[in-house]
């Protein structure tokens, strides 16, 4: 499975951001699809998911009522629509593929879009 992301840039305090992600290959396989961050000088974190079967998503308390993931089953894309960005969103964001519930690991990963937040 290969996954593309896009739409990350410069944006101010309070602005708003939509991530998306395409995945391509072997994509049958499919159990969830997630967002993860890294910002400079910490580890990655898990920002949120979305199970295909179920479309139920999960956030991290860090971004829950400001972001929302959504996705197109068909076309094998999820989006991350981030508002009321804060300096503290500044990170590396990745897209991540899940094929199975278990193990519970996410097998495939993007390359990466970078956001920055200025304040």
């Amino acid at each position: 499975v290969q996954l593309v992301e896009s739409g990350g840039g410069l944006v101010q305090a309070g602005d708003s951001l939509r991530l998306s992600c395409v995945a391509s290959g072997r994509t049958f396989r499919r159990y969830a699809m997630a967002w993860f961050r890294q910002a400079p000088g910490k580890e990655r974190e898990f920002v949120a998911a979305m199970a295909w079967s179920s479309g139920n998503p999960s956030y991290a308390d860090s971004v829950k009522g400001r972001f929302t993931i959504s996705g197109d089953n068909a076309r094998s894309t999820v989006n991350l629509q981030m508002n009321s960005l804060t300096p503290e969103d500044t990170a590396v964001y990745y897209c991540a593929w899940r094929s199975f519930v278990f193990p519970a690991d996410y097998d495939y990963w993007g390359q990466g879009t970078q956001v920055t937040v200025s304040s």
